[in-house]
């Protein structure tokens, strides 16, 4: 993966963070649109998680490559 592409794929996933953080609403958490706005902070972090583990990986199957 391009790591230009990587840093805008993890912006993109910061930016929908915020966005949903925004939609919270704090007197009703467990209301209908805070729990989607929950969730979907919940899934921007779990993206942003697996494109660090695939970047981690692309980064040692190079250095990995590069020995044998």
């Amino acid at each position: 993966m391009n790591k230009i592409l990587l840093i805008v794929l993890l912006l993109i996933a910061i930016g929908l963070i915020a966005f949903n953080v925004t939609m919270v609403d704090p007197a009703d958490i467990f209301g209908k649109d805070s729990i989607v706005a929950m969730i979907g902070i919940l899934a921007c972090l779990c993206a942003i998680v697996l494109l660090l583990i695939f970047n981690n990986a692309k980064r040692i199957q190079k250095k990995l490559e590069e020995e044998g």
